[in-house]
């Protein structure tokens, strides 16, 4: 393995790649502990301890730790996502954009500039709601160390040009570096932030947080988080092959064609975007719970915002059954954007290929959509399983607060109801995302090693002679 890895550093190519992204990553690192100016560090963190295991765990999750501190990247990356999920459902349902996406090269780059304009208004948008949240705070000692005044102008210029930062880091190491930019800044801030997640765990144990059931709960969840990793790491390589015939045929004097081969299609296509998608979409509104207009409550506070808010929690009924729908809309949304069965059918007619006992032409476009529409089920139900499974068991599913039969949940155990109280760092969510992540970049690594004659990480890539045997 040590040898695979020194392989790396032996391709300049790569070599370089490598290191700009842990560069990148290091500098996103470096902004994450510049605070925003004039907000008073203690209380916040002392409010994001209280409130560790509500909503707020889950938007600090996705900023990487730095929603809890306020620092100058407060907002991650979720703008982007937001921007990047209003722009794909708007070249579905929007037909000059979709003629606009067709146009090649130029038509991306003008949606991937109209999305940048929407990331910097949404960042304008959320940062404000954050201003008028911390100043109107009524928790004890104030969040905000200087006059509301200045604090609303000076968070709004910070977090928004943080936003924009973070979107220009993500492009480069996509462009320059190695793996998703977007998904490795996400998983960066995941990473960096179990062993505070660990350190929870630990205090947890040495204060029998959970009384006898403590060691009996421990133990459940290390072997849960490996059971879950594994499931993960099994579910993403699985693979369904549909078997495809290519004809012989004469070019010139020599007669091509005649092999046998398959075309895979990943059960999990979509990766972790249906998860994070999801998770983004449902957080914005927590974002504005806080938020308050003309002096009024909190809109959480409020009559008829305060039951909607309540319900969009995380671990609340609704908010689950939302979920659910949101990974499996987006299971599918994402694979219709990146899959598409006429052209891979018209690429096997023209070149002689066909699946056998299958009509070339719109009869194997038609099979291949049919696949992968039950295969993509079969995905989203995965994704909703290591989301939903392990939440389930850390901070539970308020079961007891659905209306009108919310009482014949009263004799559940408390485990089931209220979880156990672990950070979210050991959720399915964040497990899936670091893992997820981390397959696919050792697999654009390894395709790099591949490429030039070099053994990958995993031993079914097969024995290649290196440079020096040549």
């Amino acid at each position: 393995m040590f040898e695979k890895i020194a392989n790396i550093f032996r391709i300049p190519d790569l070599r370089k790649r490598v290191l700009f992204t842990l560069g990148m990553l290091a500098v996103y690192r470096i902004g994450s502990n510049i605070p925003t100016p004039g907000i008073n560090g203690a209380m916040l963190a002392e409010f994001f301890n209280q409130n560790s295991g509500s909503a707020l765990g889950l938007v600090d999750l996705f900023s990487g730790g730095n929603l809890r501190k306020l620092t100058i990247f407060a907002l991650g990356i979720m703008p982007y996502i937001t921007a990047s999920i209003i722009f794909q459902l708007l070249t579905v349902i929007y037909e000059p954009l979709a003629k606009l996406q067709k146009e090649g090269e130029l038509g991306r780059r003008k949606i991937t500039q109209w999305t940048r304009y929407v990331t910097v208004l949404l960042g304008i948008v959320q940062s404000f709601t954050i201003a008028l949240t911390l100043t109107n705070s009524t928790t004890g000692a104030p969040m905000v160390t200087i006059s509301r005044g200045a604090f609303i102008p000076l968070c709004v210029l910070t977090l928004t040009c943080g936003t924009a930062f973070i979107m220009w880091l993500g492009e480069q190491i996509t462009e320059r570096g190695v793996g998703n930019g977007m998904s490795l800044l996400i998983f960066a801030g995941i990473v960096v932030g179990i062993p505070r997640g660990i350190a929870e765990l630990y205090d947890k144990v040495q204060t029998n947080a959970w009384g006898a059931f403590t060691p009996v709960a421990v133990v459940l969840l290390i072997a849960g988080m490996i059971a879950v990793v594994a499931f993960i790491v099994y579910v993403e390589r699985s693979e369904r092959r549909i078997t495809v015939q290519y004809a012989k045929r004469i070019v010139g004097r020599r007669m091509m064609g005649g092999q046998s081969t398959h075309l895979p299609l990943k059960v999990n296509s979509g990766g972790v975007m249906p998860v994070i998608f999801a998770s983004s979409i449902l957080s914005a509104p927590l974002l504005f719970q806080g938020m308050s207009f003309f002096g009024s409550a909190p809109l959480r506070d409020t009559a008829f915002f305060g039951p909607i808010i309540r319900n969009l929690s995380p671990g609340e009924p609704w908010y689950e059954l939302l979920r659910i729908i949101a990974i499996i809309f987006f299971a599918y949304f994402y694979i219709s954007i990146v899959f598409r069965p006429d052209d891979i059918a018209d690429n096997m007619r023209k070149y002689g290929g066909f699946i056998p006992g299958i009509r070339p032409g719109k009869r194997t476009a038609d099979f291949i959509n049919d696949v992968l529409t039950r295969i993509t089920l079969v995905g989203a139900l995965y994704l909703i399983i290591v989301s939903i499974i392990p939440e389930l068991l850390i901070s539970g599913i308020h079961f007891n607060h659905i209306w009108l039969i919310g009482r014949m949940f009263d004799q559940l155990p408390s485990w089931m109801t209220n979880g156990l109280g672990v950070n979210f760092y050991f959720g399915g969510t964040s497990l899936l995302i670091v893992v997820g992540v981390a397959m696919d970049t050792v697999q654009q690594i390894e395709s790099q090693l591949i490429m030039r004659h070099y053994d990958g990480f995993t031993p079914k890539s097969g024995r290649i002679r290196g440079r020096k045997s040549w």
